[in-house]
């Protein structure tokens, strides 16, 4: 039986391994070593309740879960005495904690999000009764900031909460902070909610120079960030908003000694962990010269496509390369995503400029171009 079972568990580690060298395609972080943290992964850590209440249960780590709040909390420049988040099981859980909050503060609100949200949005909006209507985008991934003010105005009498896009899911496309402001204000709408879909760069953003300032000093109200640049073997991630707008969900359970206000009931305690000791190893500056990098890198692959007329896109502050669609061979093989005529690779820690080279050298001896209409839709924005 032993045996059996190590031969099993033998293949899909060197099947893993494999895959590991050409994945391209999803924001994933795979240069990280957990491997001093391994012992602790033969104890239960469940961090059930508030992250803020010492319960009845004591195997949790609400300490290291507290001090990697503290540290986003810093880098999203709200104070300590007004903030309030939870390490959440990944972007759409922090999605969905957003939508949740706006609908208890605006229960007749409307959502906002373009085309290109992640799809987590439109199913908080199902999930939890929101009227939603989707905004169109502009051919970089955006929204279109002209549609989204004329469906404001048809319905000026009703709240408005707003999903934001920090880095669309298939373009890295931003939505501008400040057009959205200044919509509302042109409007006059005083009841809203503005939820922050950071997702991968969450992580990037705040790390690079002159890229669009996305904190609370601005009237948002939540944001939630990913943990895919950072790097787990846990899909994880962070969602902070202020701590006034946790009090209209909190509810106190007398079995668990603590406050019901997350999503979850149990939430693993290893991922508040995991985050912690990459941002104690690996420190501020660290992650600031990792998402350069990364940027660095990204314009790189798109020079190189540019080099061979290969239609292709980058938008500004992103590491997200989108191009035509190779073949299925090579679709496959570097692991990439797809969506109708395009593919996209992110470049993320373990995509180097020789990684990059081997793909690029790849992809230009596959046969075909788009037809010229579509062609036109992948002009470079980046310069």
């Amino acid at each position: 039986m032993l045996d059996t079972v190590s031969k099993e568990l033998t293949l899909f580690w060197q099947q893993i391994e494999q895959r590991s060298q050409f994945h391209a395609g999803y924001p994933y972080n795979l240069s990280c070593d957990f491997t001093y943290l391994t012992k602790f992964f033969n104890f239960l850590l469940n961090n059930a309740g508030d992250p803020y209440i010492e319960p009845d249960f004591g195997l949790h780590s609400r300490k290291f879960e507290q001090e990697v709040l503290s540290f986003f909390a810093q880098l999203y420049k709200i104070p300590e005495n007004e903030f309030w988040g939870y390490v959440t099981a990944g972007g759409t859980e922090g999605n969905l904690y957003g939508m949740l909050l706006a609908r208890e503060i605006y229960p007749h609100g409307i959502l906002y999000s373009s085309q290109d949200s992640h799809y987590s949005i439109p199913k908080a909006a199902r999930l939890f009764g929101i009227q939603h209507q989707v905004i169109n985008s502009q051919i970089n991934g955006e929204i279109n900031y002209e549609h989204l003010s004329q469906a404001i105005q048809q319905n000026s009498q009703q709240p408005v909460i707003i999903n934001l896009n920090i880095g669309t899911t298939v373009k890295g496309a931003i939505d501008d902070l400040d057009k959205v402001l200044a919509i509302l204000n042109r409007h006059q709408i005083k009841d809203y909610y503005i939820h922050c879909d950071a997702a991968l760069s969450g992580m990037i953003l705040p790390f690079l120079d002159n890229a669009p300032q996305i904190n609370f000093q601005k009237p948002i109200d939540s944001v939630a960030i990913s943990g895919k640049f950072i790097g787990s073997p846990l899909p994880c991630g962070v969602v902070l908003t202020k701590k006034k707008w946790v009090e209209k969900v909190e509810t106190m359970i007398e079995y668990i000694g603590s406050k019901d206000t997350t999503i979850l009931g149990s939430r693993n305690g290893h991922t508040p962990l995991i985050i912690w000791y990459a941002l104690k190893t690996r420190g501020y500056e660290g992650f600031a010269k990792e998402a350069k990098t990364c940027i660095q890198n990204a314009q790189y692959l798109f020079q190189q496509l540019k080099l061979r007329e290969y239609p292709c896109m980058l938008n500004k502050f992103s590491n997200t390369v989108v191009f035509q669609k190779p073949n299925q061979v090579l679709v496959k093989k570097w692991q990439l995503a797809t969506l109708d005529n395009f593919a996209h690779l992110i470049v993320m820690q373990n995509i180097d400029r020789q990684k990059i080279d081997t793909f690029v050298n790849e992809l230009v001896l596959q046969e075909g171009l788009l037809p010229e209409s579509e062609y036109l839709q992948l002009q470079p924005v980046f310069s």
